[in-house]
Protein backbone atom coordinates (compact mmCIF):
# COMPACT_ATOMS: atom_id res chain seq x y z
CA UNK A 1 0.00 0.00 0.00
CA UNK A 2 1.01 3.53 -0.46
CA UNK A 3 2.83 4.96 2.73
CA UNK A 4 0.74 6.49 5.06
CA UNK A 5 2.56 9.14 7.75
CA UNK A 6 1.31 10.45 11.36
CA UNK A 7 2.49 13.98 11.02
CA UNK A 8 0.99 15.25 14.39
CA UNK A 9 -0.72 13.57 17.29
CA UNK A 10 -3.01 15.79 20.01
CA UNK A 11 -5.42 15.12 23.01
CA UNK A 12 -7.76 16.21 25.80
CA UNK A 13 -8.19 15.36 29.38
CA UNK A 14 -11.44 16.80 31.31
CA UNK A 15 -10.73 19.40 33.81
CA UNK A 16 -12.33 17.18 36.63
CA UNK A 17 -9.51 15.19 38.27
CA UNK A 18 -10.50 12.63 40.36
CA UNK A 19 -8.86 10.68 42.85
CA UNK A 20 -9.40 6.76 44.15
CA UNK A 21 -10.77 8.47 47.43
CA UNK A 22 -14.01 9.42 45.42
CA UNK A 23 -15.25 5.97 44.75
CA UNK A 24 -13.45 3.76 48.20
CA UNK A 25 -16.40 5.82 50.13
CA UNK A 26 -18.99 4.26 48.40
CA UNK A 27 -17.17 0.75 47.75
CA UNK A 28 -18.70 -2.45 49.15
CA UNK A 29 -17.38 -5.52 50.27
CA UNK A 30 -16.42 -7.47 47.36
CA UNK A 31 -13.66 -10.15 46.54
CA UNK A 32 -13.86 -8.76 43.06
CA UNK A 33 -11.85 -5.85 44.41
CA UNK A 34 -8.81 -7.84 45.27
CA UNK A 35 -8.94 -8.75 41.35
CA UNK A 36 -5.33 -7.97 39.59
CA UNK A 37 -8.05 -6.52 36.80
CA UNK A 38 -9.22 -3.95 39.37
CA UNK A 39 -6.51 -2.43 41.07
CA UNK A 40 -6.56 1.24 40.78
CA UNK A 41 -5.04 4.03 39.56
CA UNK A 42 -4.16 7.13 41.80
CA UNK A 43 -5.96 9.70 39.31
CA UNK A 44 -8.48 9.35 36.20
CA UNK A 45 -10.32 12.41 34.70
CA UNK A 46 -14.07 12.50 34.38
CA UNK A 47 -16.18 14.04 31.58
CA UNK A 48 -18.75 16.87 32.73
CA UNK A 49 -22.38 16.16 32.51
CA UNK A 50 -22.93 18.35 30.18
CA UNK A 51 -19.78 17.63 28.26
CA UNK A 52 -20.55 15.68 24.89
CA UNK A 53 -17.79 13.21 22.59
CA UNK A 54 -17.82 16.54 20.08
CA UNK A 55 -17.17 18.62 22.49
CA UNK A 56 -14.01 16.23 23.64
CA UNK A 57 -13.33 15.74 20.30
CA UNK A 58 -13.05 19.24 19.35
CA UNK A 59 -11.16 19.95 22.75
CA UNK A 60 -8.63 17.05 21.18
CA UNK A 61 -8.13 18.69 17.51
CA UNK A 62 -7.77 22.42 18.70
CA UNK A 63 -3.90 22.04 19.32
CA UNK A 64 -3.35 20.28 15.95
CA UNK A 65 -5.28 23.14 14.29
CA UNK A 66 -2.72 25.26 16.10
CA UNK A 67 -0.12 23.86 14.98
CA UNK A 68 -1.07 22.82 11.34
CA UNK A 69 -3.14 25.75 10.24
CA UNK A 70 -7.21 24.82 9.87
CA UNK A 71 -7.13 24.24 6.47
CA UNK A 72 -4.66 20.81 7.16
CA UNK A 73 -6.43 19.69 9.61
CA UNK A 74 -10.59 20.73 8.82
CA UNK A 75 -9.62 20.38 5.15
CA UNK A 76 -9.07 16.54 5.30
CA UNK A 77 -10.30 13.79 2.84
CA UNK A 78 -11.09 11.50 5.77
CA UNK A 79 -13.04 11.42 8.89
CA UNK A 80 -13.07 8.45 10.93
CA UNK A 81 -14.18 8.31 15.03
CA UNK A 82 -14.37 6.18 17.56
CA UNK A 83 -16.74 7.18 20.58
CA UNK A 84 -16.94 4.33 23.44
CA UNK A 85 -20.42 5.94 24.81
CA UNK A 86 -22.24 7.07 22.04
CA UNK A 87 -24.29 10.14 23.24
CA UNK A 88 -26.94 9.44 20.86
CA UNK A 89 -27.81 5.50 19.99
CA UNK A 90 -26.65 3.44 17.04
CA UNK A 91 -24.42 6.66 15.97
CA UNK A 92 -21.01 7.83 16.81
CA UNK A 93 -20.27 11.08 16.58
CA UNK A 94 -18.20 11.56 13.32
CA UNK A 95 -20.92 13.30 10.99
CA UNK A 96 -21.51 15.75 13.99
CA UNK A 97 -17.93 16.90 14.59
CA UNK A 98 -17.81 17.45 11.08
CA UNK A 99 -20.70 19.75 11.11
CA UNK A 100 -19.21 21.72 14.39
CA UNK A 101 -15.70 22.00 12.86
CA UNK A 102 -17.05 22.79 9.45
CA UNK A 103 -15.30 20.23 7.97
CA UNK A 104 -16.83 18.51 4.58
CA UNK A 105 -14.67 15.35 4.01
CA UNK A 106 -15.53 12.73 1.50
CA UNK A 107 -15.18 9.72 4.01
CA UNK A 108 -16.96 9.91 7.10
CA UNK A 109 -17.03 6.24 9.35
CA UNK A 110 -17.67 5.47 12.68
CA UNK A 111 -16.09 2.77 13.50
CA UNK A 112 -17.28 1.08 16.56
CA UNK A 113 -15.50 -2.14 16.82
CA UNK A 114 -11.97 -1.59 17.45
CA UNK A 115 -12.40 -0.32 21.14
CA UNK A 116 -8.94 -0.02 23.02
CA UNK A 117 -7.24 -0.95 19.19
CA UNK A 118 -9.30 1.56 17.97
CA UNK A 119 -6.48 4.28 16.88
CA UNK A 120 -4.68 1.39 14.88
CA UNK A 121 -7.72 0.19 13.74
CA UNK A 122 -8.47 3.46 12.21
CA UNK A 123 -5.13 4.44 10.97
CA UNK A 124 -5.28 0.66 8.49
CA UNK A 125 -8.78 1.79 7.26
CA UNK A 126 -7.26 5.27 6.91
CA UNK A 127 -4.12 3.89 4.89
CA UNK A 128 -6.39 1.26 2.88
CA UNK A 129 -8.93 4.17 1.71
CA UNK A 130 -6.33 6.23 0.57
CA UNK A 131 -3.99 3.79 -1.44
CA UNK A 132 -7.40 2.88 -3.65
CA UNK A 133 -8.77 6.29 -3.68
CA UNK A 134 -7.65 9.94 -4.20
CA UNK A 135 -7.58 10.69 -0.69
CA UNK A 136 -4.67 12.26 0.72
CA UNK A 137 -5.33 12.73 4.01
CA UNK A 138 -7.30 11.93 7.38
CA UNK A 139 -8.09 13.03 10.93
CA UNK A 140 -8.56 9.95 13.19
CA UNK A 141 -10.17 10.83 16.67
CA UNK A 142 -10.37 7.99 19.82
CA UNK A 143 -13.23 9.06 22.71
CA UNK A 144 -12.96 7.70 25.89
CA UNK A 145 -16.60 9.00 27.88
CA UNK A 146 -17.75 6.23 29.70
CA UNK A 147 -16.40 6.92 33.37
CA UNK A 148 -17.83 9.70 34.27
CA UNK A 149 -21.22 9.20 32.80
CA UNK A 150 -21.14 4.92 33.33
CA UNK A 151 -18.92 4.28 36.40
CA UNK A 152 -20.70 7.27 38.73
CA UNK A 153 -23.82 5.73 38.63
CA UNK A 154 -24.75 5.55 42.28
CA UNK A 155 -25.20 1.34 42.39
CA UNK A 156 -22.01 1.20 39.47
CA UNK A 157 -19.74 3.27 41.67
CA UNK A 158 -19.67 0.68 44.41
CA UNK A 159 -18.12 -1.98 42.39
CA UNK A 160 -14.54 -2.51 42.15
CA UNK A 161 -14.44 -2.33 38.24
CA UNK A 162 -15.54 1.63 38.55
CA UNK A 163 -12.62 2.74 39.86
CA UNK A 164 -10.24 2.10 36.90
CA UNK A 165 -11.61 3.71 33.71
CA UNK A 166 -10.91 7.38 33.07
CA UNK A 167 -12.01 9.68 29.70
CA UNK A 168 -10.04 11.16 27.50
CA UNK A 169 -9.41 12.06 23.82
CA UNK A 170 -7.12 11.61 21.01
CA UNK A 171 -6.81 12.86 17.66
CA UNK A 172 -4.31 12.46 14.84
CA UNK A 173 -3.51 13.89 11.80
CA UNK A 174 -2.46 11.45 8.73
CA UNK A 175 -1.31 12.53 5.09
CA UNK A 176 -0.31 10.34 2.29
CA UNK A 177 3.11 10.32 1.89
CA UNK A 178 7.01 9.30 3.78
CA UNK A 179 7.81 12.37 6.16
CA UNK A 180 6.69 10.09 9.02
CA UNK A 181 5.96 6.79 7.95
CA UNK A 182 4.07 3.91 9.46
CA UNK A 183 6.87 1.21 8.33
CA UNK A 184 3.77 -1.62 9.58
CA UNK A 185 0.16 -2.41 10.23
CA UNK A 186 -1.23 -5.62 11.70
CA UNK A 187 -4.77 -5.87 12.56
CA UNK A 188 -6.05 -9.07 13.37
CA UNK A 189 -9.96 -10.39 14.30
CA UNK A 190 -11.04 -13.17 16.67
CA UNK A 191 -14.85 -13.53 16.37
CA UNK A 192 -14.55 -16.69 18.31
CA UNK A 193 -14.27 -14.74 21.21
CA UNK A 194 -16.94 -12.08 19.79
CA UNK A 195 -19.91 -11.76 22.82
CA UNK A 196 -17.33 -12.49 25.45
CA UNK A 197 -17.79 -8.69 26.74
CA UNK A 198 -21.39 -8.70 27.90
CA UNK A 199 -23.53 -6.27 29.96
CA UNK A 200 -25.93 -6.70 32.68
CA UNK A 201 -28.96 -5.05 34.58
CA UNK A 202 -30.66 -6.10 37.53
CA UNK A 203 -33.58 -7.21 37.41
CA UNK A 204 -32.58 -8.07 34.07
CA UNK A 205 -33.97 -6.04 30.93
CA UNK A 206 -32.29 -4.94 27.77
CA UNK A 207 -30.66 -1.77 28.32
CA UNK A 208 -32.30 0.31 26.16
CA UNK A 209 -35.87 -0.33 27.74
CA UNK A 210 -37.13 1.79 30.79
CA UNK A 211 -36.81 -0.03 34.36
CA UNK A 212 -34.94 -0.07 37.44
CA UNK A 213 -31.51 -1.14 37.77
CA UNK A 214 -28.44 0.38 36.10
CA UNK A 215 -26.37 -1.10 33.24
CA UNK A 216 -22.78 -2.20 33.57
CA UNK A 217 -20.32 -4.18 32.02
CA UNK A 218 -20.59 -8.00 33.45
CA UNK A 219 -17.54 -9.68 35.09
CA UNK A 220 -17.22 -13.07 36.81
CA UNK A 221 -13.58 -14.39 37.80
CA UNK A 222 -13.66 -17.12 35.34
CA UNK A 223 -14.35 -14.79 32.38
CA UNK A 224 -11.87 -12.37 33.83
CA UNK A 225 -9.15 -15.00 33.92
CA UNK A 226 -10.25 -15.66 30.18
CA UNK A 227 -9.44 -11.98 28.94
CA UNK A 228 -6.49 -11.79 31.45
CA UNK A 229 -5.08 -14.90 29.51
CA UNK A 230 -5.64 -13.44 26.02
CA UNK A 231 -4.58 -9.92 26.20
CA UNK A 232 -0.90 -11.26 27.77
CA UNK A 233 -0.52 -12.94 24.54
CA UNK A 234 -2.93 -10.93 21.93
CA UNK A 235 -0.77 -7.43 22.56
CA UNK A 236 2.64 -9.00 22.52
CA UNK A 237 1.72 -11.25 19.50
CA UNK A 238 0.53 -8.53 16.85
CA UNK A 239 3.33 -6.70 18.04
CA UNK A 240 6.29 -8.85 17.18
CA UNK A 241 4.03 -9.21 13.70
CA UNK A 242 4.53 -5.43 13.46
CA UNK A 243 7.98 -5.66 13.92
CA UNK A 244 8.62 -9.37 12.09
CA UNK A 245 7.29 -6.91 8.92
CA UNK A 246 9.82 -4.70 8.88
CA UNK A 247 12.52 -7.01 9.88
CA UNK A 248 13.64 -5.62 14.04
CA UNK A 249 13.07 -7.22 16.75
CA UNK A 250 10.78 -5.44 19.99
CA UNK A 251 13.46 -5.01 21.84
CA UNK A 252 15.10 -2.76 19.59
CA UNK A 253 12.46 -0.15 19.37
CA UNK A 254 12.39 3.46 21.19
CA UNK A 255 9.38 3.34 22.30
CA UNK A 256 6.07 1.20 22.90
CA UNK A 257 2.60 2.65 23.71
CA UNK A 258 -0.24 0.25 24.76
CA UNK A 259 -3.80 0.50 25.80
CA UNK A 260 -3.80 0.70 29.31
CA UNK A 261 -6.48 -1.80 30.91
CA UNK A 262 -4.28 -2.35 34.13
CA UNK A 263 -0.58 -2.33 35.66
CA UNK A 264 -0.18 -6.15 35.40
CA UNK A 265 -0.77 -6.16 31.84
CA UNK A 266 1.49 -2.78 31.59
CA UNK A 267 4.20 -5.37 32.99
CA UNK A 268 3.71 -8.31 31.23
CA UNK A 269 3.66 -6.60 28.16
CA UNK A 270 6.54 -4.91 28.58
CA UNK A 271 8.55 -7.79 30.05
CA UNK A 272 7.29 -10.10 26.77
CA UNK A 273 8.36 -7.44 24.32
CA UNK A 274 11.71 -7.44 26.09
CA UNK A 275 11.66 -3.54 26.83
CA UNK A 276 13.37 -1.44 29.85
CA UNK A 277 10.53 -0.01 32.23
CA UNK A 278 11.47 3.30 30.33
CA UNK A 279 11.23 2.26 26.66
CA UNK A 280 7.05 1.57 27.47
CA UNK A 281 5.29 4.72 27.98
CA UNK A 282 1.49 5.00 29.67
CA UNK A 283 -0.22 7.44 32.07
CA UNK A 284 -1.95 4.81 34.15
CA UNK A 285 -1.60 6.53 37.43
CA UNK A 286 -2.86 9.44 36.26
CA UNK A 287 -5.61 8.76 33.72
CA UNK A 288 -6.61 5.20 34.43
CA UNK A 289 -8.19 2.95 31.54
CA UNK A 290 -8.73 5.36 28.62
CA UNK A 291 -9.89 2.41 26.46
CA UNK A 292 -9.05 3.58 22.67
CA UNK A 293 -8.36 6.84 23.63
CA UNK A 294 -5.19 5.62 25.34
CA UNK A 295 -2.64 5.09 22.43
CA UNK A 296 -3.31 8.72 21.07
CA UNK A 297 -3.29 9.94 24.71
CA UNK A 298 -0.20 8.51 25.33
CA UNK A 299 1.64 9.30 22.20
CA UNK A 300 1.17 13.01 22.92
CA UNK A 301 1.83 12.82 26.39
CA UNK A 302 5.13 11.05 25.85
CA UNK A 303 5.78 13.82 22.62
CA UNK A 304 5.13 16.69 25.23
CA UNK A 305 7.41 15.68 27.77
CA UNK A 306 10.26 15.13 24.66
CA UNK A 307 10.17 11.36 24.81
CA UNK A 308 10.21 10.90 21.63
CA UNK A 309 12.91 12.16 19.22
CA UNK A 310 12.51 12.70 15.21
CA UNK A 311 13.56 9.15 13.64
CA UNK A 312 12.47 7.26 16.83
CA UNK A 313 11.08 3.80 15.81
CA UNK A 314 7.78 4.09 17.99
CA UNK A 315 5.31 0.09 18.38
CA UNK A 316 1.69 0.87 19.65
CA UNK A 317 0.12 -2.24 20.21
CA UNK A 318 -3.17 -2.73 21.94
CA UNK A 319 -6.59 -5.39 22.08
CA UNK A 320 -9.75 -4.80 22.14
CA UNK A 321 -13.06 -6.08 24.68
CA UNK A 322 -12.70 -9.38 25.62
CA UNK A 323 -10.00 -10.34 22.84
CA UNK A 324 -11.84 -9.86 19.53
CA UNK A 325 -9.96 -7.65 18.04
CA UNK A 326 -5.97 -6.68 18.03
CA UNK A 327 -3.84 -3.93 16.11
CA UNK A 328 -0.19 -3.00 16.31
CA UNK A 329 1.86 -0.80 14.36
CA UNK A 330 5.29 0.58 13.70
CA UNK A 331 5.98 4.59 12.81
CA UNK A 332 8.70 6.25 11.97
CA UNK A 333 8.42 9.41 14.94
CA UNK A 334 8.30 12.93 12.63
CA UNK A 335 6.32 15.03 15.15
CA UNK A 336 8.78 16.37 18.07
CA UNK A 337 7.80 19.08 18.93
CA UNK A 338 9.89 22.60 17.47
CA UNK A 339 9.28 24.45 20.71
Amino acid sequence: MDPISLVDVASYLPENRVPTEYFTQFARSDRMAKNIMFRAPTFRHHVAQDETAVDMAERAMAPLIERNGADAVLGVDILLTHTQLPDMPVIGCGADLAKRMGMNPEWILDVHNGGCASFVYMTKIAQTIMSSTSATSALIVAVQNVAGQGMTQTEVRKLAQAVVPGDGCGAGLLRKGDEAPFLSIVCRNYPEFAGDMTGEVDPPRKYWEAGPGQWRVSFTESKIMKVFARGNRLVPEVAIAACDQIGVKSKDVDLLVTNQPNRLFLRNWREALELEPEKHFDTFDECGNLFGAGIPVNLDTANREGRIKNGSLVLMSAFAHAGDFAGAAAVRWGAEPTT
